[in-house]
């Protein structure tokens, strides 16, 4: 662990976003008093640390992932069973759930590793959907309910409390811990390799980086991480049932919310999150009753519009024009008679 803080990069932009990200996790869960918005406060918070585990497999490795729902829904049930059948707390489940997800991982790697591209991300979306379909017919051989309800008895060791912020506060420290992780990551000498392995594997293992293992290491942090949000989420919504927490829509959307807002990049899933799942509300509002399913197709017209004009997601796009802005003028001055004169050769050629 020392060495990998040894070689983390630091910049003077970093200061100004966690304390960007410091107001938005601990000021706003006592700021905003209707419920509605904490709802959605509480989501968004989760959604964007479990994009951001995503995203370091997803993201800085190149590893795309459509399978994540199966540590999500892992960590769900692990933990409420664990509970309810069990009396064992919660925060231990958390981390039992995590374990287990962690050996799904590796069940996972074994063969999926080999392959890549698209092929990858249908093996993985293949193990999810197994789990969830094994799990269902589990029942038959188990006397276990389809949904299970969580008691609502509020304490600390419960994960059960009796007032919104509370719940936003624990979801909003995810996060945060959630980005660090991956801060650290993306700066250290970990990120580097992960990112050769995105660029080129053959390049990557010619120059000497253990592709295999860290691979492996990107992909067990972020069933860890993803397997804890399902936990989390499971304890506020107290209830769970197979096609809600292995549902493969989750496993879209993670990826979704991450080419949003930048892929492999720290902050990218943080702000696609911020702006997908209210932006899926306001078209649920807008369309639900006048046409069911509508606020869909529409919600994913608005999405894949913005990956097209935006393929770098939003964070790229802002940075692009940074170094736009930033360029002097003679050698946009420049640039543009190169171009002038490059059209007029054409034009000559033909």
């Amino acid at each position: 662990m020392s060495r990998l803080l040894a070689y983390i990069a630091l910049r003077p932009s970093d200061a100004l976003w966690a304390v960007a990200i410091g107001l938005v996790a601990f000021v706003l869960p006592f700021a905003i008093t209707n419920g509605y918005y904490i709802n959605l406060f509480i989501l968004v918070c989760l959604y964007a640390g479990m994009a951001s585990a995503w995203n370091i497999l997803g993201g800085m490795a190149g590893q795309f992932s459509l399978g994540h729902t199966a540590f999500f829904g892992t960590g769900a049930y692990t933990s409420t069973l664990l509970y309810v059948y069990g009396g064992v707390s919660p925060w231990l489940g958390l981390v039992a759930g995590g374990l287990l997800s962690m050996l799904f991982a590796v069940i996972i790697a074994l063969p999926a590793f080999r392959m890549r591209g698209v092929f990858f991300a249908m093996a993985t979306l293949a193990f999810g959907e197994t789990i969830r379909i094994v799990l269902i017919f589990s029942r038959k051989f188990v006397d276990m309910p389809y949904g299970v309800a969580i008691n609502w008895e509020p304490g600390f060791a419960r994960m059960i409390f009796s007032d919104a912020s509370s719940y936003a506060l624990l979801a909003s420290s995810f996060m945060v811990l959630v980005t660090l992780v991956a801060f650290v990551i993306s700066r250290s000498y970990v990120g580097a390799y992960l990112r050769a392995i995105r660029d080129s594997e053959e390049a990557a293992v010619a120059s000497g980086v253990p592709m295999r293992r860290y691979k492996m290491l990107a992909l067990l942090v972020s069933a860890f991480f993803t397997s804890a949000g399902g936990t989390l989420l499971a304890q506020y919504v107290l209830y769970i049932e197979p096609t809600t927490v292995f549902n493969i829509g989750f496993s879209v959307d993670l990826p979704l919310m991450t080419l949003l807002g930048g892929v492999g990049t720290v902050a990218g899933p943080l702000l696609g999150a911020a702006i997908a799942l209210p932006l899926r509300d306001i078209l649920l509002e807008l369309f639900g009753s006048a046409a069911a399913g509508m606020h869909l197709v529409v919600y994913g017209v608005v999405l894949i519009v913005i990956v097209i004009v935006l393929p770098e997601g939003l964070i790229g796009g802002v940075q692009k024009l940074a170094r736009a802005v930033r360029r002097p003028r003679g050698e946009r001055a420049r640039a543009g008679e190169a171009s002038a004169s490059a059209e007029q050769g054409g034009d000559g050629d033909a």
